[in-house]
C-alpha cells in the first residue's frame, strides 16, 4: 500500500502507513490518501459478519497497512477494542459489542437506528479511533526509539479523546488547542482537569478555525516540525480516518442479514472526517445507498452539497451553537473527497484550495464537476437550535432514548432522506451529559451521568490562555518540551 498527497508533491515516492502515521499534512500542505482504495470481496463481507469488533478492525486495517507485522497489528486492535475500555455507559453485553446498534423504529417505511459510538473513556465517538491511535503511536515510537510532540486543535471532543488516549504514554507529549470559553462545561472539564505531566491544554482566544489554522501553520513550518518532532491526531491524520471506517462495516452487518441489502448512513459533520470514513467504506465496496451529511447552523458542507459552492466562513460568521463540536467553517478533511470527486487530479485540487485561502472558497457547479456528487451518494441538510430541541424531545418521548445535540442534528436531517425499505443508520456522536445545558432546556431534567464522571466540573483545571498566534504557540511548545 502506497500513499500520496492530494496536492501531488512527491509523486512517485513511496510512503507507507507507518511513514505517515506520526505526521499530519503532507509536505505540500495536502492530505494523504491511498494510491488506490482496496476493494472488499463478497466472500470477505460474508466472513467478516461474524467477527468481533477487534478482529474486524484488524482485517480492515490490514488492507491499508502492510508494513506492520500482522501479529503486531492484531495485538494492537485486540488491546484497543475491549469491553473494559468501552464500558462507561452501556451494560456488559452492549460494551462487548463495542458499537451496538439501537433500533428506534420504522419511519416512512424505513428502519431508523442509532449506531452507538460513545461507549469510550470520554463518552464521544472520537474514542473509537483515538484509543487505537494512542496504541499505534506508542508502538511505532518504541520500535524506533523516538519521541513525539502531538499538536492538535479541538472544538470539543477530539481534544479530550486524544488526551485520554495519550496520557501516560511513553515518549509522547500533547499540546491541545481549543477555543477559549466556547466548549461546554463538561467538555472543558474533561480536558482541563487532567493533571498528567505530558498533557498541555492551550485555550486560544478565538474560534476553532483559528486553532486549526495554527496547527496547519506549525505543521507547514517544516524545520520547526522536524526539530521538535511535531505530529498530529486531528482528523487530518490518516490513521484516524481509516480507524473510523471499521464501524461503518460493523453497523452495516448489524442492520442487515445479507450482503445484497443496502443501507444509508447519516453523519453529524463539521470537519468531514467521520463522513469521509464512510466515503472510503463505500469506495471499498460496502453497499451504502446514501451518505447524509448533517450540519448545524455552520452549514458550509450543506451549502456545498446543495449548490456546489464551497465557501468558508470568517470568524465573525461562525456561530457558537448548542452542538459546538460542529462549529467549524473550514472542513479540513473535505479535500480528500474533492480529490476523488475531481478524478484524483492533484493540480486542480492544489488550485482549488489555494482559492480557499486567497478567495475564501470555490464553485464546482460552474465547471460541471458538482454533478458527480450523486455518483458518490452524498446528500445533506442542516439543523438549528430549535430543531435540535424538538428532536431531542421527540426521540425521548417516542423511543425513550436520550440523545445529545449533535446526534439530534443527525436524526433531524436523516428523517429528510428516508427511503422505504432501506435502513437509515445515524451515527451517534456523544453522550447527552456532555451537553447538559441543552438537555435540561429540552427535557427539563438532568442527563444521566456515568459514575466515573461525578463531580468532574468541580475538579481543579490546568490550562494556558494564548492569543491566536502561531508563534506564541511555538514558543509555548519550545518552553515545555525540554528539547
Amino acid at each position: 500500500m502506497n500513499y500520496l498527497s492530494t496536492r501531488g508533491a512527491g509523486a512517485g515516492e513511496r510512503h507507507t502507513f507507518s511513514d505517515i502515521l506520526l505526521g499530519g499534512l503532507a509536505k505540500d500542505g495536502g492530505l494523504y490518501l491511498p494510491a488506490a482504495y482496496p476493494r472488499v470481496t463478497a466472500d470477505e463481507l460474508t466472513r467478516w459478519r461474524a467477527l468481533p469488533y477487534a478482529d474486524l478492525a484488524f482485517e480492515i486495517l490490514s488492507k491499508f497497512c502492510d508494513d506492520i507485522p500482522a501479529d503486531d497489528l492484531r495485538a494492537l486492535t485486540r488491546k484497543t477494542y475491549t469491553a473494559a475500555t468501552y464500558c462507561n455507559v452501556r451494560d456488559d453485553e452492549s460494551a462487548a459489542q463495542i458499537t451496538p446498534l439501537k433500533t428506534l423504529g420504522v419511519e416512512n417505511g424505513a428502519p431508523l437506528a442509532l449506531l452507538e459510538l460513545s461507549n469510550g473513556p470520554t463518552l464521544a465517538f472520537k474514542d473509537m479511533a483515538m484509543q487505537l491511535i494512542g496504541n499505534l503511536f506508542e508502538y511505532a515510537l518504541a520500535k524506533h526509539g523516538q519521541t513525539l510532540n502531538i499538536l492538535g486543535a479541538t472544538s470539543g471532543d477530539t481534544g479530550s479523546a486524544a488526551e485520554y488516549a495519550m496520557r501516560g504514554k511513553q515518549g509522547i507529549s500533547v499540546f491541545m488547542l481549543s477555543p477559549h470559553k466556547k466548549m461546554s462545561a463538561f467538555q472543558t472539564a474533561q480536558m482541563y482537569s487532567l493533571q498528567d505531566p505530558n498533557i498541555f491544554n492551550i485555550a486560544v482566544e478565538g474560534v476553532f478555525d483559528d486553532a486549526q489554522d495554527i496547527v496547519k501553520a506549525v505543521s507547514n513550518d517544516h524545520a520547526f516540525k522536524a526539530r521538535y518532532k511535531i505530529g498530529t491526531v486531528n482528523s487530518i491524520n490518516w490513521a484516524r480516518v481509516v480507524a473510523q471506517v471499521v464501524y461503518y462495516f460493523k453497523g452495516y452487518f448489524a442492520a442487515t442479514k445479507s450482503n445484497d441489502e443496502r443501507v444509508s448512513f447519516t453523519v453529524p459533520s463539521g470537519n468531514f472526517g467521520n463522513v469521509c470514513a464512510g466515503h472510503i467504506a463505500r469506495m471499498m465496496g460496502l453497499p451504502i445507498e446514501k451518505l447524509v451529511v448533517a450540519t448545524n447552523e455552520n452549514d458550509v458542507l450543506d451549502e456545498f452539497f446543495r449548490t456546489g459552492i464551497y465557501r468558508v466562513r470568517k470568524a465573525a460568521e461562525t456561530y457558537h451553537t448548542s452542538s459546538p463540536s460542529m462549529d467549524i467553517s473550514k472542513a479540513s478533511n473535505f479535500e480528500r473527497f474533492v480529490f476523488d470527486l475531481l478524478g484524483r487530479d492533484p493540480a486542480r485540487v492544489l488550485q482549488l484550495f489555494r482559492d480557499v485561502e486567497e478567495k475564501g472558497g470555490f464553485d464546482l457547479a460552474a465547471s460541471g464537476d458538482f454533478a458527480r456528487v450523486k455518483e458518490f451518494g452524498f446528500v445533506s441538510g442542516r439543523s438549528s437550535h430549535d430543531s435540535r430541541l424538538d428532536t431531542i424531545r421527540d426521540v425521548f418521548e417516542r423511543y425513550d432514548t436520550m440523545i445529545d445535540t449533535h446526534t439530534a442534528d443527525g436524526l433531524k436531517v436523516a428523517r429528510e432522506h428516508l427511503q422505504p425499505g432501506i435502513p437509515m443508520i445515524v451515527l451517534e456522536t456523544a453522550q447527552p451529559i456532555k451537553f447538559g445545558e441543552t438537555i435540561r432546556e429540552a427535557l427539563l431534567r438532568e442527563p444521566e451521568r456515568p459514575a466515573a464522571f461525578s463531580g468532574l466540573e468541580s475538579l481543579p483545571q490546568r490550562f494556558e490562555v494564548l492569543p491566536a498566534d502561531a508563534q506564541r504557540v511555538k514558543d509555548f511548545i519550545v518552553a515545555n518540551t525540554g528539547a
